[in-house]
């Protein structure tokens, strides 16, 4: 997460496009390394030699790197990209990744569709609860986004209803109120049965931010923190 107030450094829509044509399917190849190395059944001597390719590749990729997390590293316009995020960041193979779209009548909805594979299972064949959890307070910080209402998580509460089970699930979250500088979203979790995991949280505009459209006047667009 960025909260950084600062404006990330500007790059044209034509130079945006080609960092996304170019790292979506470097990052997507990572994340069927990670689903390879879980399930593999390989003899030793495989796995040995896959290592020591993995731990080559790794040292080229490190010849040049960032100090640090990635953030918000570049935007265009108000568009803030937060390719390191750990659920929606396309250069981050923990990302499933989520793609949430505007979605219904009800205030600020979005929606999306996630396949989870083995890299986020918890009990056997089902996925880790926190995982779930993870995914939830994406969707409703995004949902306090689409309303023009976002803030940071202040409180996020979860009841699971059922297991979830690995494989295709749907993701729902939408705004509940807003009151000032604080929004109240709630979403779930949809397998196959239904319902598995409901949440409802509480987002809030940090003091920094409001004091910066303060500053730059009533018109400016709320920053979104992913």
């Amino acid at each position: 997460m960025s909260v950084n107030p600062d404006r990330p450094p500007e790059i044209s829509p034509d130079e945006l496009a080609e960092q996304e044509a170019l790292y979506t399917p470097f990052t997507q190849a990572v994340r069927e390394l990670v689903d390879a190395t879980i399930r593999t059944t390989v003899d030793p001597d495989t796995i040995r030699a896959a290592q020591a390719e993995i731990e080559a590749v790794t040292a080229r990729l490190r010849e040049r790197q960032i100090d640090g997390a990635l953030g918000a590293h570049f935007g265009h316009g108000r568009a803030r990209q937060p390719w390191g995020n750990t659920v929606v960041g396309v250069r981050n193979p923990v990302a499933p990744p989520v793609r949430p779209q505007p979605a219904g009548d009800r205030l600020g909805e979005v929606h999306a569709e996630v396949v989870l594979g083995a890299a986020y299972e918890g009990p056997p064949g089902l996925v880790h609860g926190g995982v779930s959890s993870l995914l939830l307070d994406q969707m409703l910080g995004n949902a306090a986004a689409a309303a023009r209402k976002p803030g940071m998580t202040a409180y996020l509460n979860l009841t699971y209803k059922q297991p979830t089970p690995l494989g295709r699930l749907r993701l729902e979250a939408w705004v509940e109120r807003s009151e000032g500088h604080k929004t109240w979203a709630r979403g779930h979790v949809v397998g196959p049965d239904g319902p598995t995991v409901e949440a409802e949280g509480l987002f809030v505009l940090p003091r920094w931010a409001r004091e910066l459209l303060a500053q730059r006047g009533a018109t400016e667009v709320p920053p979104t923190f992913e």
